[in-house]
């Protein structure tokens, strides 16, 4: 059961009185032609609230704010795609939500014995080469998508988690140092040194370039955290150097990168407004359209332009919706990723789990909103939670259990042999 009765019901009660005041907003402001599709939108959402409410009642958790943030933000980005032009039902995102809502939970349970997962740890380095090479081989630079029909899966998505597991160390794992000529080094480190090359040049081979930050920004927070451990003997000139380093294959990266992606690092947007420069044109007059409270949801233009509901939404929100309604979006998500700060990791591994989850959350989502706004190249990422997209959803999920099981680990006693002079306890009575 929720350990606090109270905390549980008035989370409860703030997250229905959030969804209800957007529902509200849709019946005065939004376009629509019979009250019904309203009707049948607030019962999909309040449904799904409250049969949430109830399901998490069934897992034992330390803390449930990040299911309650969790549900927030996934039936607002509900409501905000089912209004995108029109309003209406958007059952394609409903079941992708749920889908995450599961994922969330499946990444929980997963994700609690970190001894487990240290001990599988080739098989997640496998994992994520794997996935690679299905990238490399099964995708085109045109479209990274693998398509099945009606469904498609974008794999590069499915590497993330695996690769924040292989990101994540212990303490003891730290301290199991070799020499190599006259640096003390763990082999373990060189290992994921290797295994983020191996994923960088793939991305690189497949053009993929829009996820490389995110995968970087793993790399980054597990390689900080397994070199600052406490109390920790490092050298400053190694971080120096490593930085160094850093830089000059970024520099080197923008020097030789593909034409198409010198463009964009170049392009006028508004002497391109029909070219290239097209959808980042048309967010920024959109969000300058929608002003503080929006044209009212389902009567924005931007529902027209090519991706308004995954690489622009921010600005689609932005005009429908209003920039507050968008940034109460980014800043609920940002909560979300501030939770570990409150709640800290019960183990060393989880911390570097942790710590890798928020950096691959709040990269991606940088990466869209300031590409849509013209801040950086457009890159063509989504927003967690909030853009339209069944693998980015369930990744995302995903990576919320993996939160979760950070704050509510599982720890197994270790089991004691019985001693041939252990005596029952029944013949000491005697």
């Amino acid at each position: 059961m929720y350990a606090n009765p109270v905390a549980y019901v008035f989370s409860c009660i703030f997250v229905l009185i959030a969804h209800i005041a957007m529902l509200l907003n849709v019946y005065f402001n939004g376009n629509y032609t019979e009250v019904r599709d309203v009707a049948v939108l607030g019962a999909a959402v309040l449904i799904l609230d409250i049969s949430y409410f109830v399901v998490i009642l069934l897992f034992k958790q330390t803390s449930y704010v990040l299911d309650f943030l969790l549900i927030l933000v996934l039936n607002m980005s509900f409501i905000f795609q089912s209004c995108f032009g029109k309003v209406g039902f958007d059952v394609k995102h409903l079941i992708t939500c749920i889908v995450c809502l599961a994922s969330c939970k499946a990444g929980y349970i997963l994700c609690r014995n970190h001894k487990l997962l240290q001990d599988k740890k080739p098989y997640i380095y496998g994992g994520v080469i794997f996935v690679m090479l299905i990238v490399l081989v099964f995708t085109s630079p045109e479209d990274m998508w693998i398509r099945i029909g009606s469904f498609a899966i974008q794999p590069s998505e499915f590497a993330k988690p695996l690769f924040i597991l292989a990101c994540a160390t212990s303490i003891a794992d730290q301290q199991k140092k070799h020499k190599i000529l006259t640096f003390s080094v763990v082999y373990e480190n060189l290992a994921l040194l290797a295994l983020t090359a191996i994923v960088c040049l793939i991305q690189v081979k497949s053009h993929d370039y829009g996820s490389l930050p995110t995968f970087l920004s793993i790399f980054a927070a597990g390689f900080l955290l397994r070199i600052c451990y406490p109390k920790a003997k490092f050298s400053k000139k190694k971080l120096i150097g490593v930085i160094a380093l850093v830089i000059v294959f970024v520099l080197i990266g923008l020097k030789y990168a593909p034409e198409y992606v010198q463009h964009r690092l170049h392009v006028d947007i508004w002497s391109d407004k029909t070219g290239d420069g097209y959808q980042q044109s048309q967010a920024l007059i959109a969000i300058a359209k929608g002003g503080w409270f929006g044209v009212g949801p389902g009567k924005g233009f931007l529902s027209n332009v090519f991706a308004f509901e995954n690489d622009i939404v921010f600005a689609t929100i932005s005009e429908e919706w209003g920039l507050i309604y968008a940034l109460m979006a980014i800043f609920a998500i940002l909560v979300m990723t501030s939770v570990p700060l409150v709640n800290p990791a019960r183990s060393y591994y989880h911390g570097t789990i942790s710590a890798c989850v928020c950096a691959a959350l709040i990269v991606q989502m940088a990466l869209n909103i300031f590409g849509s706004c013209n801040l950086i190249p457009f890159t063509g990422v989504t927003i967690p939670f909030i853009s339209a997209g069944g693998s980015s959803l369930m990744v995302s999920g995903f990576m919320v259990g993996m939160l979760m099981a950070a704050q509510s680990p599982s720890f197994k006693e270790p089991k004691h042999k019985k001693k041939e002079a252990d005596v029952p306890t029944w013949r000491w009575q005697e």
